[in-house]
């Protein structure tokens, strides 16, 4: 089997994206284990088909779905099929991958984290790069990433994270690994497309992509954390206490605000069970991202989600209406909280701003 790379962007890559692509959304899973291994029997490199093909089918998953052109359930068929063909590529292969040599990696989700097939890619990619790794999948928590790290000595830790609400579970983790010596590289969508939240929670490296992840390991072995640094001194807006008295009562916020919204809007009177199941969920995760906000002293990660919610739910038709309302109404809740209801007065800021007709509860 050759190894040589193709082009990244080559006409070959691209029609067998095309191809992986057509089978994922078919839910044909025969068809695109078959594309997969037969680019490897035509020579392509596998980690070229891991990144090149299958990261950017599965980026192409993510899109349809924002754009509503594929349901939840879709979106959940054409991610197991594409895990499906990256077991496939990985058995077929092993005979490709280098001697373990380079030294020891754990790969992992943060806790509560679903969405593994980054975290995957990138174990076998490493794999492929002659790294021996233990691979631990989804919402691995903190204290088990511990007990493993002992038992192996691992050289350093990756994790992934997608979601940026995960991302105080993902300080704890970095600082417990650091606590014992290992340095931590964090990469997903969830440490901002600049990795700007990686560096504000003190991990040794942040990577965009596996390849990138991949890169940055080769190149020179992660610097061991200091023993005596303190990460939590490193936010030290988080002495206000708003981060936890927020999280800790948000099943109460959720409660208060739907009730209050369903004065404000008589519509949501007449909404079904599942309506208002629906809204209920949205409620929560809004006040997710803004305790997330809240924990990392940055304001733009709750704009983003909310004007990222109000494309999300234009794209289904679903009335957007609703949301600088129950921003309003949260902030009154948290109306002694300053830098809580700073963030979700500019949340209601930038939907306004958006959608001018967009108003609020008198």
């Amino acid at each position: 089997m050759s190894t040589t790379a193709s082009p990244r962007n080559s006409a070959p890559v691209r029609e067998l994206a095309d191809r992986l692509w057509n089978a994922v959304a078919a839910g044909d899973e025969h068809t695109a284990t078959d594309v997969v291994l037969r680019a490897l029997a035509e020579g392509l490199d596998p980690e070229s088909v891991l990144l090149d093909v299958i990261a950017t089918v599965q980026g192409r998953v993510g899109e349809e779905w924002a754009a509503n052109r594929i349901s939840v359930a879709q979106e959940h068929a054409a991610t197991a099929i594409n895990e499906r063909a990256v077991t496939a590529l990985a058995l077929r292969s092993a005979n490709a991958r280098r001697t373990p040599c380079r030294g020891r990696i754990t790969v992992a989700c943060v806790d509560g984290e679903w969405h593994a097939l980054p975290a995957r890619l990138l174990a076998e990619v490493l794999k492929l790069r002659g790294w021996q790794v233990d691979y631990l999948g989804a919402q691995v928590p903190a204290a088990h990433l511990i007990s493993h790290l002992h038992t192996t000595k691992a050289d350093a830790v990756a994790l992934s994270s997608s979601i940026a609400t995960r991302l105080p579970t993902a300080h704890a983790a970095i600082t417990a690994c650091q606590a014992i010596g290992v340095p931590v590289l964090v990469g997903g969508a969830a440490f901002g497309s600049d990795g700007r939240y990686a560096l504000l929670l003190g991990a040794q490296a942040w990577a965009p992509d596996a390849r990138a992840a991949a890169d940055r390991l080769a190149e020179a072995p992660l610097p061991r954390p200091r023993p005596d640094h303190q990460q939590l001194e490193d936010l030290p807006h988080l002495v206000d206490q708003e981060y936890t008295l927020v999280a800790r009562s948000s099943a109460s916020l959720v409660r208060s605000v739907f009730l209050a919204l369903q004065d404000a809007l008589p519509a949501m009177r007449a909404y079904d069970d599942m309506q208002r199941e629906r809204t209920a969920e949205d409620l929560a995760q809004i006040v997710e991202f803004l305790a997330a906000a809240l924990y990392l002293g940055d304001d733009v990660l709750f704009t983003e989600f909310v004007t990222w919610t109000d494309r999300i739910l234009r794209a289904r038709k679903v009335d957007a209406q609703s949301l600088p309302p129950a921003l309003d109404l949260l902030a009154r809740e948290l109306k002694d909280f300053p830098r809580a209801s700073r963030i979700l007065r500019r949340g209601i800021e930038a939907l306004t701003t958006d959608h001018p007709t967009a108003g609020t509860p008198a």
